[in-house]
């Protein structure tokens, strides 16, 4: 049964954790607007929420084992692969941080965790309908 309920909500939290990771790349990058050199930062959402769904995990490195009973695992580096924002207007300093852009993505990101959190939590009081009813 549980595993049933962890299937039903897997794609909302996995996409609630792209969000949130989104969230604070792009919060990095507003905060480094003043920072020479700086190069904005972002990654695909719909890439990486696929590559999520699908399974495949582009962010994490296989652990080296020395003797069979070691426990085999994966040292996580990112859950996505950030790539680097092209400027739209030249910098000075080489800051590539377009404060327009980066406000109106991060409140658009926002906009979209804050509906992955509504529809998960009628999800789950659907579920809750479901399991109370028997």
């Amino acid at each position: 049964m549980i595993s049933k309920i962890q299937n039903a909500l897997l794609f909302q939290h996995q996409a609630l954790s792209l969000r949130a990771n989104r969230q604070q790349v792009l919060a990095g990058n507003i905060a480094n607007a003043d920072t020479p050199h700086y190069q904005a930062r972002d990654f695909d959402f719909s890439a990486a929420l696929q590559n999520a769904v699908s399974g495949r995990s582009g962010g994490s490195l296989q652990l080296a084992t020395t003797s069979p009973r070691h426990t085999p695992g994966a040292a996580g580096t990112s859950p996505v692969t950030l790539m680097y924002r092209q400027p739209t207007q030249a910098s000075a300093d080489g800051n590539t941080v377009d404060m327009d852009v980066e406000r109106a993505q991060f409140a658009e990101n926002a906009f979209f965790y804050e509906a992955g959190l509504t529809f998960l939590s009628g999800r789950i009081r659907t579920l809750q309908t479901a399991i109370q009813g028997q």
